[in-house]
């Protein structure tokens, strides 16, 4: 099966903040990223025709690739956007909607530390205007694997509406924070409306992955030239779609116990 790079960043600045600094790329780094993927042959495509493909429409053309963004940090709009428009390059951007700046009553407490430069609300429009696909991320980032049915629907659903009752528009696309869902959550990501939802799994996608579980390839401080190049080339990771391993229902078990015992794992990214 063809294996499809999608790239997943967070922050690309070169100042971050301390928690967000192993999942930042500088800006001179992700500049040459983006003209390795162009030089490889790569075709970067909208994530909705990865999608289309998974759920039986047209096929994708050779080589694609995909970029998205998690989270919504204000460099996306300062320094993200004027790389991608210079190469007229698609990507979608998912925003948690509790840490956007520039409603009545601001942020909601506790989303990401204080120090945290997110974008505003009124950033997104413009964002959705050049054509950046938003997509949802929560409303608050949390495990979604880990809370109450009750909770974990506000989450999912409650961020579908905050973004479609700004934008005016349907948004379809997901993304799990930190990467953990279960099948649960993917029946209520599914119920809410999205269409797609994305991963990590540190590994490409197909045209046979799993819609509501994209694997994806997460670009950090410390991902070097050659594992990017490889990454560009179909190489060194696996390909989904795969079963989920031993090693991650167990994780979820662990993440799930500390929960409920009120000592929550402090995930990051």
């Amino acid at each position: 099966m063809t294996a499809v790079p999608v790239f997943l960043y967070h922050s690309v600045a070169s100042d971050p903040a301390p928690w967000i600094a192993p999942f930042t790329v500088g800006p001179r780094v992700f500049a040459e990223q983006l003209e390795m993927i162009v030089d490889s042959g790569l075709r970067l495509v909208p994530l909705r025709r990865l999608v289309a493909a998974q759920r039986g429409g047209p096929p994708l053309p050779d080589r694609a690739a995909v970029l998205t963004f998690d989270d919504g940090f204000a460099d996306f709009h300062s320094t993200v956007l004027p790389l991608l428009a210079r190469r007229d390059l698609p990507a979608t951007l998912y925003v948690t909607t509790g840490a956007l700046r520039g409603r009545a009553g601001g942020p909601t407490e506790g989303v990401f530390p204080p120090e945290s430069r997110m974008l505003s609300w009124r950033q997104l429009v413009v964002l959705d205007a050049y054509g950046i696909e938003i997509g949802g991320h929560t409303r608050t980032h949390p495990q979604l694997d880990t809370l109450p049915a009750d909770r974990a629907w506000d989450e999912v659903a409650g961020c579908g509406r905050e973004l479609e009752d700004f934008l005016g528009h349907p948004v379809t696309s997901f993304a799990y924070p930190h990467g953990y869902s279960s099948p649960a959550v993917r029946e209520q990501v599914l119920a809410a409306g999205w269409t797609s939802a994305t991963a990590v799994r540190d590994a490409f996608s197909s045209a046979g992955d799993d819609p509501l579980r994209i694997a994806r390839l997460m670009v950090r401080a410390d991902t070097d030239r050659e594992r990017f190049r490889q990454w560009t080339t179909g190489a060194a990771a696996p390909v989904a779609p795969f079963p989920e391993g031993p090693r991650t229902r167990g994780w979820r078990a662990y993440r799930r116990m500390r929960a409920r015992l009120n000592m929550p794992y402090k995930a990051v990214s």
